[in-house]
């Protein structure tokens, strides 16, 4: 019995928002990069980053991460009331360039 499975891509819709509570901290230096990237391409230059209150552990990673990437010109935290407050980060970032951006 052979089972094909298409392996043709499908695009999934950039959100400004991305939910980090099923991701490790050692994931972010690989997630939060692209998924910058393709906010950037979609014209998406402010995004909230939901990394949860628990510890602080992921809040940690996520915002010494956030002061290494050029692409990000700044963020705020706790996000406020009503965007996830100390749950939440807003992220601010810089238009996308091809030209420097690949």
């Amino acid at each position: 019995m052979m089972i094909c499975m298409e392996e043709t891509p499908h695009r999934v819709p950039i959100e400004p928002e991305i939910d980090l509570h099923t991701f490790r901290p050692s994931e972010l230096g690989e997630l939060l990069p692209e998924y910058f990237r393709e906010c950037r391409i979609e014209g998406i230059h402010r995004v909230r980053v939901i990394h949860g209150k628990g510890t602080g552990a992921l809040r940690e990673g996520v915002h010494a991460l956030l002061r290494r990437l050029p692409e990000v010109t700044e963020f705020h935290y706790p996000a406020g009331e009503g965007s996830g407050g100390w749950g939440a980060t807003w992220v601010a970032l810089a238009p996308f360039d091809e030209a420097t951006s690949r």
